[in-house]
């Protein structure tokens, strides 16, 4: 017999395996010789109370032996199978190569940019020169923006698909067995590289290609049907069926489908700032505590407020964390935050921002560009706010709501260097009104949080695309071309690693059937 519990334990005892069987015999009332063992579904962190708990839940063996859960997809060879073109190498592509494999198709996938160990020299170069290579950064190349943006598999897509499939690829091919059970899964982005270097290994294995510095210059249709894709090397690769999986940053893809007459959508996006405090902090807040106990991990926070009917939230937090430089192209500024799986930076950073929707920009209804343009547009003022050399604009956090240039900035984790301004200059006045008004709210509720020890690092705007590629609700196709599928983030239908992946894994589905 098996029964499932939940039981609460302190941070201590969450290792003691003789304590997670004494407590479930106390909470099933049964003697503590019947229980043979146990598996944790679930755990998490419970810092409501002056007592901070981990709240599991377990599956308890009673009376029978211990069969633990097990995950195996059979894979099947390729070489010889239709062939599937994937336009991009980030989540949504490689684990719909990977659901090609399952499912008996070929996946041919094209990457603009270059293997996941080759993009550190330019993402170093990012970082010590200011120098962005357009087609190697924080977003391109192998793993997309997810390698090197934290590796945090956090989702509510639970209805689009099976997250348990996502997270079990991920552990085959060497994330940590944790991943299965943590509330808030995190493999850090000092490991992700050798665990997408993996499963690119094991699409190769079982016939699938994988190209890299090879870019999609044109997408081949006539009829109404799609025929395949054109690379910048001028090579012609046929296909039936292309998922278009780019990412939310390729604005070259939409370029590509404005030319074409292929519909495309406005959609709303977020923008704000990086906010970045010491992690210290955040710990005494979320912890009650003076310093962090050994066994607790760096602590995070979850922020929302509504302002003059405006919703704040924060974005991507990441504990222990390090704020990066994410342009794409020359002369723009674009920040994004990351952790290594330790989390033991001195840092703990998050997105806050605002939704910019249809209406708060002029012809946004007609016009499908209209809010990347306004995108680009604020990112090119942080860029000349910077001064240069992907120096970011930055502020205090209390001299930002009183409206004062800080005199100094603290000590902070963005590489390319932060310069003390205005960002009132830099970011519209509704979105900079709305900060305002959340800050020393989001402080009421988090004692600490508001302090001129947090700096604010302009401009966090590629929380999503502020494009849509429409499809069809059923066939995931585009309306106008039969073969086509429009994927994930870039297409807008998803957002961060795990559901992402799994509309990459939806599209393929989708293909076969």
């Amino acid at each position: 017999m098996q029964k499932e519990i939940e039981i609460a334990l302190i941070p201590e005892a969450i290792q003691d395996d003789n304590r997670i069987l004494q407590e479930g015999a106390k909470k099933l009332r049964i003697p503590l010789n019947r229980i043979s063992g146990f598996h944790i579904r679930k755990r998490s962190i419970d810092a409501r109370g002056k007592q901070v708990l981990f709240r599991m839940r377990v599956v308890y063996f009673i009376d029978e032996p211990v069969v633990l859960p097990e995950f195996h997809i059979p894979l099947q060879h390729v070489q010889d199978a239709e062939p599937v073109i994937i336009i991009g190498a980030g989540p949504a592509g490689l684990f719909a190569a990977y659901k090609c494999l399952q499912r008996g198709l070929k996946p041919i996938v094209i990457e603009r940019g270059k293997k996941v160990q080759e993009r550190r020299r330019d993402l170093a170069k990012i970082n010590r020169e200011g120098f962005v290579n357009p087609e190697s950064n924080y977003c391109y190349g192998e793993g997309g923006a997810g390698t090197y943006s934290d590796g945090k598999l956090y989702t509510r897509s639970n209805k689009r698909g099976d997250v348990h499939e996502v997270l079990s690829i991920f552990v085959e091919h060497g994330a940590p067995d944790d991943i299965l059970v943590d509330a808030r899964p995190h493999i850090g982005t000092n490991k992700l590289p050798h665990i997408i270097e993996s499963i690119r290994e094991r699409i190769i294995e079982y016939g699938g290609e994988v190209l890299f510095d090879c870019k999609v210059v044109d997408i081949i249709a006539n009829f109404g049907k799609v025929e395949g894709v054109i690379t910048d090397a001028g090579e012609t690769l046929k296909a039936k069926h292309v998922v278009v999986a780019t990412g939310h940053s390729a604005r070259d893809i939409f370029e590509l489908f404005r030319q074409k007459g292929w519909l495309l959508e406005a959609k709303p996006f977020a923008l704000g700032v990086r906010i970045e405090h010491p992690q210290e902090l955040i710990d005494q807040a979320q912890y009650h505590c003076s310093i962090r106990p050994e066994n607790l991990p760096p602590a995070y926070y979850s922020l929302v407020e509504q302002v003059d009917g405006r919703g704040v939230f924060s974005f991507c937090m990441c504990p222990g964390g390090i704020i990066a430089p994410c342009a794409t192209e020359q002369n723009e500024i674009v920040v994004n935050g990351w952790s290594p799986s330790k989390r033991n930076n001195p840092h703990a950073n998050s997105g806050t921002v605002i939704q910019i929707n249809l209406d708060d920009i002029p012809n946004a209804a007609e016009d499908p560009f209209a809010l990347l343009e306004f995108q680009r547009q604020i990112e090119q003022r942080a860029f000349v706010y910077g001064g240069g050399n992907l120096v970011a604009p930055a502020q205090r956090m209390v001299d930002f709501v009183q409206n004062k240039v800080s005199n100094d900035l603290p000590i902070n984790s963005y590489k390319p260097g932060t310069r003390s301004v205005a960002l009132q200059e830099v970011l519209p006045d509704f979105v900079h009104r709305a900060l305002q008004g959340a800050l020393p709210i989001f402080g009421r509720k988090m004692k600490g949080y508001y302090t001129n020890e947090a700096i604010l690092v302009g401009v966090e705007s590629r929380t999503s695309s502020p494009i849509r590629i429409p499809r069809d609700k059923d066939t995931l196709q585009h309306p106008q071309i039969e073969g086509l599928y429009p994927c994930a983030e870039g297409a807008g239908y998803a957002g961060g690693i795990v559901s992402a992946a799994i509309d990459g894994m939806n599209c393929i589905d989708a293909i076969k059937r």
